[in-house]
């Protein structure tokens, strides 16, 4: 990040906070415009490839991925995959994670306005980059101009769609100049169409790309991640057009229309079109299904976005594997963990656990049992061995006997044995979106528009060694589980099938959750303080 670029960043800070103030700020100590923006190159480093050192994190909350408190602990920890159980005196922290679990936060929670915060700063950001893009043009040729300000959407676009997943009804921002009397709060809906429009104009602007490969394109929003993310909102259409999510009615896929090159879709022939057009693209799945998360995974065929990560270049983190295993088990790489994160029974229950057919993919995911490194079992303090008790787990484990190894623990990633920060900073790329979850996507739209879904159901599962299921919407859940736990989907998943606001595993429903207001999360206090257009979503006015 430039000298420039640093200062900017905190200039924006308050408009991203409020989405109120100008953008007018001059620091004396800034270096002058003209001397930052000089050539085309220089207008792409500054105004368009420094967004994405916001993609990644390693300050809590923020990041699509990898650090702790944000969007992927927000969207997982809440969930029937996984949980954060107390240990005694660890992991209550204010009840954080028990809050998470049981789906009672509230609108003050510091953790979910620093969420919001990141989400804007980088949704501001951007739009000053389109202006500063428009301010400059004379050094681009018109070419270069529009393939700079659609990547710029693209990306712009991505952090909506975020934002409109977790928290429903937000403000759109086009314009830094925009002062507090003309920013409004805009319907879900208005929203999804915002996001989908702005995607469709951009994509065929933005270069056809294997954005996980390295090289120009690497970690940059191309067009088959325009089109996975478009693929996504239609395949969540009916949550996203939903402006009352609390009455118990969602629209129907069927007759929710997209403009397909002309042609009109419903959501589901929309979803399936943009898969296969990923599916045109190259990208297939790997015969490996652990390549993926390797340490060097930057050639997969099959991950379509992914964070960098890098010890010698990047500042890029990577906690949950050393959030989730014991001390002991750290240690024994020559580091350190947390002993925190587990899978929950139902996720051991889905993959087969005890049975005498567990699903192939138990063992490339989850520590169970004893745990050996280097062919030798490691031990706790006592000398006897680690054994994780995926069976034990409770959500407060203080009286228990197994406080310390209750719960399956996160292993999908290789080790990286050269990594820095008692392994948060490994060298394997964070996953993002792969295609694994495009044959699914394909699947369930099909099975919801009345078609067969079994053949890309199927080759998910013979890829790994599974017998063939017939593609029902419980087995497309399940399976979803199945191939892509630990990868941040399973709240977007248990929202859109109808699930995520009843009882499951351990977690009871709430007294007045029956409407599903917990589906998005409330808009933080803060923010309805510092600006007084935005309301509350339904259900949180008084939490």
């Amino acid at each position: 990040m430039t000298m420039k670029h640093k200062f900017f960043a905190l200039s924006v800070l308050a408009l991203s906070l409020s989405l109120t103030s100008c953008l007018d700020e001059t620091p004396k100590d800034q270096l002058p415009e003209q001397n930052i923006y000089d050539s085309a190159n220089s207008l792409y480093v500054n105004a368009v490839a420094s967004l994405y050192n916001y993609i990644g994190a390693h300050e809590e909350s923020e990041g699509l991925q990898g650090t702790c408190r944000g969007i992927y602990d927000y969207n997982t920890l809440t969930t029937d995959e996984a949980i954060m159980p107390i240990r005694g005196g660890n992991w209550y922290d204010g009840g954080l994670w028990k809050n998470m679990y049981n789906h009672t936060w509230t609108s003050s929670d510091t953790d979910l306005y620093n969420v919001w915060k990141y989400l804007y700063k980088v949704i501001v950001l951007s739009t000053k980059s389109l202006e500063t893009i428009d301010q400059y043009k004379a050094l681009l040729t018109d070419r270069q101009r529009d393939e700079y300000k659609a990547e710029v959407r693209a990306v712009r676009a991505m952090f909506y769609y975020y934002a409109m997943d977790m928290f429903g009804r937000i403000p759109i921002l086009e314009s830094t100049a925009q002062k507090t009397a003309v920013i409004r709060q805009s319907e879900r809906s208005e929203v999804f169409g915002y996001i989908v429009n702005e995607l469709q104009t951009v994509a065929p602007l933005l270069h056809l790309e294997h954005s996980n490969l390295q090289g120009n394109y690497y970690g940059r929003v191309t067009r088959p991640v325009a089109w996975f993310l478009l693929a996504k909102l239609a395949l969540n259409a009916e949550v996203y057009t939903d402006n009352n999510w609390t009455d118990s009615s969602r629209p129907d896929g069927k007759t929710i229309l997209f403009d397909i090159d002309g042609t009109q879709k419903n959501a589901w022939q929309t979803c399936i079109h943009y898969c296969d057009l990923i599916a045109a693209a190259g990208y297939s799945l790997e015969s490996d299904y652990a390549s993926n998360f390797a340490v060097h995974n930057e050639n997969s065929k099959e991950n379509i976005f992914t964070i960098p990560l890098d010890k010698m270049l990047y500042l890029n983190e990577f906690h949950y594997l050393f959030r989730s295993r014991h001390y002991a088990h750290g240690g024994a790489y020559g580091g350190a963990s947390e002993n925190g994160t587990c899978a929950t029974l139902h996720t051991m229950a889905v993959n087969g656990y005890g049975t005498a057919s567990p699903d192939t993919r138990l063992e490339l995911n989850f520590y169970t049992g004893r745990v050996e490194v280097d062919g030798k079992y490691v031990t706790l303090d006592d000398g006897t061995p680690l054994q994780y008790m995926p069976l034990a787990v409770e959500q407060n484990l203080t009286a228990s006997k197994y406080i310390e190894t209750a719960g399956a623990r996160m292993k999908k990633y290789e080790v990286d044995r050269t990594a820095y920060s008692d392994g948060r900073m490994p060298d394997n790329d964070i996953v993002l979106y792969r295609y694994a979850d495009v044959l699914l996507m394909k699947a369930e739209a099909k099975v919801r528009n009345g078609e067969s879904g079994d053949e890309q159901l199927n080759a998910v599962r013979s890829r790994v060694g599974m017998p063939s299921l017939a593609a029902t919407l419980a087995n497309i859940l399940d399976e979803r589980l199945l191939e892509l736990v630990w990868e941040g989907w399973r709240r977007q998943d248990l929202v859109r099938f109808g699930r995520f606001h009843q009882a499951y595993d351990l977690r009871p429903q709430l007294d007045d959750e029956a409407s599903a207001y917990t589906t998005v999360f409330p808009i933080p206090a803060r923010v309805l303080s510092l600006n007084k257009q935005l309301r509350q979503n339904p259900g949180y006015e008084k939490k």
